[in-house]
This record gives C-alpha cells, structure tokens and sequence, in this order.
C-alpha cells in the first residue's frame, strides 16, 4: 500500500520575524520537529528560496493546524 504526499512550499520572505532566516535548515529542523511532536511523519528541507515540506496527504488538516500555531500559514 503506498501513502499519498502532499508537498508543502513555503517561500522564506513570507515566514514571520521570530524565524531567523539566516539559518533556513534550522527553520526546516524546527517546523519538522513541530509536526513530529503532533505525531505527524514529515520531511522539511531548505531548497534554496523556499522551505520544502512533504507530509502524508491523509494529515492534511492536522499540518495545516501545527503550521497555524507557528505561524507560517
């Protein structure tokens, strides 16, 4: 059985002031622990203008919920 992705693009000029943009790999490492924490398996990754997050399609509205509270969405 294979699980559907979703891929989550989030460009870093949009990211709100408490993130340091300076370092886009810890950005990608706190957002990835975030959802791990809610019990979701993601994959957040710095891609040179923007942040790259792949997540199970099924926890859509659960992401999109973790990603309210820290702000990115």
């Amino acid at each position: 059985m294979t699980m559907a992705s979703t891929t989550i693009r989030i460009d870093y000029d949009t990211l709100p002031d408490h993130f340091d943009r300076s370092r886009p790999d810890a950005i990608a490492g706190a957002i990835e622990d975030a959802l791990r924490e809610d019990g979701i398996a993601a994959e957040a990754s710095n891609v040179f203008s923007h942040l790259k997050i792949e997540v199970p399609t099924r926890r859509l509205p659960e992401v999109a919920s973790c990603l309210r509270e820290l702000e990115v969405i």
